[in-house]
């Protein structure tokens, strides 16, 4: 069974950063699209970043300018790196390969 872990998480103050990996033993050949959503205390799972196998990257607009997804070249890791993270940051992430398999999640608190 395919497994995707996350890890990189943690409880930061507003306005630092942290880098989240999402390691996966996923075939290459298996993957169009890997990416991060996130679900708050009280909401919806939503959309965070997507990166497609040509590399093409989709972030929301509340993350533009912020986050950054990418991967390496063998695509068994992507990684979100947040900038300037805000206390509306704080939930739990999810990584996601084609929308179908899914981290068990981790937790991101963004507090003072």
């Amino acid at each position: 069974q395919v497994q995707l872990v996350e890890s990189g998480g943690g409880l930061v103050q507003p306005g630092a950063s942290l880098r989240l990996s999402c390691a996966t033993s996923q075939s290459i050949f298996d993957i169009y699209l890997m990416g991060w959503y996130r679900q708050a205390a009280e909401k919806q799972r939503e959309l965070v970043a997507t990166i497609s196998k040509g590399g093409t990257t989709n972030y929301a607009d509340s993350v533009k300018g912020r986050f950054t997804i990418f991967r390496n070249n063998a695509w068994d890791t992507i990684y979100l790196q947040m900038n300037s993270l805000k206390p509306e940051g704080t939930a739990v992430y999810y990584c996601t390969s084609n929308y179908n398999c899914w981290g068990q999640g981790i937790q991101v608190t963004v507090s003072s």
